[in-house]
């Protein structure tokens, strides 16, 4: 479903700008129509002699929820709020941060580790990953170990509010270099790790995100092995932000590493100035191709 809002006291009708044809009125203000799924629609808005006002694309796109997403009649987890103010990595920032403990988790053996970049939104219920929901179906199914969930939102500066968006977001997650490996490591980590036990085998530790963030992922993994060798990536930005499109040729150039990623990406993905990012993840794809255990497209 489509929705057009206008204060406009002009705007009296949407059209469709491919055909020529009305899609309806809107005369009151606000207008809705339903159309198939995966469909683009070039539209306007227009007064009542046909003059436009406004014009604009819209993408029709629905992916329900895969089962594994949905509330189950399984033990549910639990979550956590907290705040970090006293980065010494990341000096001058605060941020939030979520920790999901399963229903499963015994203190006495130590649990494997999954960390969230934009972590917040990606712990949200009703969100589009709906982490902790996933966490909840995949453990008491069994097909991963009990698994604590660390969600970190980027860093904001002093002068920023809880809802303006995180302006060091971009150099804790395009950075290349250990620096946020180390943040995660000797900061959050730590803090996690007094109240709960956290395996420390690699194996047992995986870190996931999309675009910046994913990218972010990969460098974790990439810096600091020992401690993470498992990567989400959706959309990842291995372009040339903040250098990020040096990783192929240093994962061709570079003795193999104990990683595995999971590369997602899409083909209407972006493409401007720092680079394009459906060829970008497929020159990383294609340099890890030579290495078919660290890789998953």
């Amino acid at each position: 479903t489509a929705t057009w809002v206008s204060q406009n006291p002009k705007a009296t009708a949407v059209f469709n700008e491919s055909t020529g044809e009305k899609i309806g009125d809107l005369t009151q203000g606000k207008f809705s129509h339903d159309f198939p799924n995966f469909h683009e629609i070039h539209w306007s808005i227009r007064d009542v002699d046909g003059k436009a006002l406004e014009r604009g694309s819209t993408q029709i796109e629905f992916y329900p929820p895969h089962p594994d997403s949905l509330p189950q009649d399984v033990p549910k987890g639990t979550v956590t709020s907290h705040t970090w103010n006293d980065s010494k990595i990341f000096p001058n920032t605060h941020r939030e941060y979520l920790v999901y403990i399963p229903a499963q988790y015994d203190a006495s053996k130590p649990a494997a580790l999954l960390v969230f970049q934009d972590g917040l939104r990606h712990a949200d219920p009703n969100g589009q990953i709906r982490a902790t929901t996933v966490l909840d179906n995949l453990i008491a199914k069994g097909d991963i170990p009990v698994t604590i969930g660390v969600f970190i939102n980027p860093g904001r500066r002093p002068n920023q509010g809880p809802k303006e968006k995180p302006s060091n977001r971009s150099l804790e997650y395009d950075s290349l270099g250990d620096a946020y490996a180390r943040f995660l490591l000797e900061e959050i980590l730590p803090e996690v790790s007094k109240s709960y036990n956290i395996s420390n085998h690699p194996e047992m530790r995986s870190i996931a995100g999309g675009s910046s963030a994913g990218i972010c992922s990969w460098t974790v993994c990439w810096e600091r092995p020992d401690s993470f060798r498992k990567a989400l990536i959706w959309v990842g930005t291995f372009v040339d932000i903040r250098g990020g499109n040096a990783y192929p040729s240093l994962v061709r150039k570079t003795e193999k590493k104990p990683i595995r990623a999971y590369l997602l990406d899409g083909e209407n993905d972006l493409d401007n100035q720092f680079g394009n990012w459906p060829l970008a993840n497929l020159q990383m794809a294609a340099a890890l191709i030579p290495f078919p255990d660290m890789l998953q497209v």
